[in-house]
């Protein structure tokens, strides 16, 4: 074993949650596998969990970099290791457990003194929650950064949390001929955003675009220039679980300027008409098959109306919004996140089909909908469809 940079880096995390942004080949996991193996050894009857999305991941990934260390370094006894339960333990009654994140009776199980979710960028929210609450001690998480998610947005801007970039460079175990890859591969993305992207997520460990995202013409502006014109706002209507979202549209120049304007669970028709910061005589498009609400807030007195869908609606409502450059005002967190996150399903073997996720598309469908209503040549001279009238 060497004394990488990595583990000394992460080492000196002194905040409770330590949140690991990391490139490929930068040795996180086995930085931080060591670490806890070390922790464990030192300090008697500590429990350790190790979580991933699944137990495939999860053995070919942590529990075999766990092995690999523990027999490399002559720590491994194999009466110690349980592979039913998959819990290493100790002399000194300290254990390490691995189980996946899709089993709920774990989620919801025993406390434990330490949690270490690998590669938690494919794992929900809401499973982060049941597992660190039911941690006293530290907590790490890892993922490669190929998109904005959770652990950037919401645990490394807690109080006691703190997050750390590593790349392949800080992995002094690292082979040659890796390294010698990287190099070919930084080169390719001289000439390719597609390499662009990968060189800036699993070489820099930056945040870059996941593969197979439905939209990619979009970028950041700081804020909405005097010339725009406001077409718009699109709206989808949530409650419980799901949000609603309302963006206001922009026509500047030939580009489309998408601004958050409403992005909260909860809301009840009288909330939505207090909260939307928008004039009232602005046209709103909305979900038709929701006549209630529609009719609700036209009565109280707001210009909305129901967007009309065909057939394969959601697929043509895309390719509209992918007609276009679109630049979306930075302070659209929710949309940014939907943006970066909302992409294409995947068969069997990997490959990439022609149906969208349904998730991370709140807003989306808002911008859909007005798009779909007045961007659409078809519809340019056509009467809107407003609910309650014939």
């Amino acid at each position: 074993m060497i004394l990488t940079t990595s583990i000394q880096k992460i080492r000196k995390i002194k905040e409770r949650k330590k949140v690991i942004q990391g490139g490929s080949s930068s040795g996180k996991t086995y930085a931080i596998l060591t670490i806890l193996i070390d922790y464990a050894i030192r300090n008697a009857g500590t429990s350790i969990s190790v979580v991933s999305e699944s137990m495939p991941h999860l053995r070919r990934g942590a529990l075999r970099d766990f092995l690999n260390i523990m027999k490399s370094t002559n720590r491994f006894f194999d009466e110690r290791f349980n592979k039913s339960s998959l819990t290493y333990t100790f002399y000194n009654d300290s254990y390490i457990e691995f189980f996946s994140a899709d089993s709920p009776d774990k989620l919801k199980g025993a406390r434990r003194n330490v949690l270490y979710i690998n590669e938690c960028n494919n794992i929900s929210y809401e499973a982060y929650q049941q597992l660190s609450i039911r941690t006293t001690d530290d907590i790490y998480l890892d993922y490669n950064p190929d998109r904005t998610f959770w652990a950037i947005t919401d645990v490394s801007n807690e109080p006691d949390a703190k997050r750390i970039v590593l790349n392949y460079k800080d992995n002094e175990a690292l082979p040659q001929n890796v390294i010698e890859q990287f190099e070919i591969n930084k080169k390719k993305a001289e000439t390719s955003e597609y390499w662009k992207n990968w060189c800036r997520v699993y070489i820099d460990g930056l945040v870059g675009s996941l593969e197979g995202v439905v939209f990619n013409n979009w970028s950041e502006i700081d804020r909405i220039p005097e010339e725009a014109r406001l077409i718009g706002v699109g709206i989808d209507f949530g409650f419980t679980n799901d949000p609603t979202a309302a963006v206001a549209v922009y026509k500047f120049n030939d580009e489309i300027i998408l601004d958050e304007v409403l992005y909260r669970t909860g809301l009840t028709t009288a909330d939505i008409d207090k909260l939307l910061d928008i004039n009232k005589s602005v046209e709103i498009w909305a979900d038709s098959a929701e006549p209630r609400t529609i009719q609700e807030l036209k009565n109280r007195g707001w210009r909305i109306f129901g967007a009309k869908k065909g057939k394969d609606s959601i697929l043509y409502g895309i390719n509209l919004i992918q007609e276009y450059n679109l630049l979306v005002t930075s302070r659209s967190e929710n949309l940014i996140n939907e943006l970066q996150n909302y992409q294409w399903l995947k068969d069997r073997e990997g490959n990439k089909i022609n149906v969208p996720i349904d998730a991370f598309n709140h807003a989306i469908d808002a911008i859909r909908y007005l798009f779909i209503s007045k961007l659409n040549k078809k519809n340019e001279n056509r009467t809107p469809f407003i609910i309650g009238s014939r």
